[in-house]
């Protein structure tokens, strides 16, 4: 299956550039967050195949006005072509004078899977996981907003996906990994575009 991972900066290559052709082969598209929705909704009208997401932090704006013909995956798991994908969006909660959306604490997170663990064993785990932010000691930064959720960490531990995808953490913000094995898992930082041959 090939995939596009798209994540936190539009890519000028596939949007500003755009020629016919450069979307063509493709069997899914995956946002990790924080992409403008019209920027996901050319890729859907462009692609030959689904644009799944999950929210970033500055994804507010998808609350009344969501990416057209894009399907959303948070909280939620979602079997295509076979392959079982669990989305779960946003960051670690680093506003503490206002409640924004797609921000939560680690317990909330971890609610979040908790509401999750039937579809997890009727299906026997997952192949793909997708979040916005990292896993704790996995990508991740120092700062709270760059924090990444221990909760995810444990879910890799005990499901051992082939792949966790996510954003957030920028790869201009220094030097960061693009990709890292973890045990049984290949992590990808979806920074802008990354193209990903998964093989179940």
């Amino acid at each position: 299956m090939k995939l596009l991972l798209i994540a936190d900066e539009e890519s000028k290559y596939l949007w500003d550039f755009y020629e016919p052709g450069k979307l063509d082969g493709l069997d899914l598209i995956i946002s990790c967050g924080d992409l403008k929705p019209e920027y996901l909704e050319f890729l859907a009208t462009f692609a030959h195949c689904p644009v799944f997401y999950v929210h970033g932090n500055h994804d507010t704006e998808y609350q009344t006005k969501p990416p057209g013909g894009c399907i959303c995956i948070d909280d939620t798991l979602i079997c295509y072509q076979g392959v079982r994908i669990l989305g779960l969006g946003g960051c670690m909660q680093y506003r503490q004078d206002v409640k924004l959306p797609f921000q939560c604490t680690e317990q909330q997170m971890k609610h979040r899977i908790l509401k999750q663990k039937f579809h997890l064993w009727r299906n026997h785990g997952f192949d793909i996981l997708v979040t916005h932010a990292p896993a704790k000691g996995l990508h991740d930064l120092q700062d709270l907003p760059h924090h990444g959720f221990a909760c995810f960490r444990e879910l890799l531990d005990h499901y051992q996906p082939k792949l966790f995808c996510h954003g957030h953490v920028h790869l201009n913000y220094g030097n960061l990994p693009r990709q890292e094995n973890y045990h049984e898992t290949v992590i990808i930082n979806a920074y802008e575009k990354y193209h990903y041959e998964f093989c179940s």
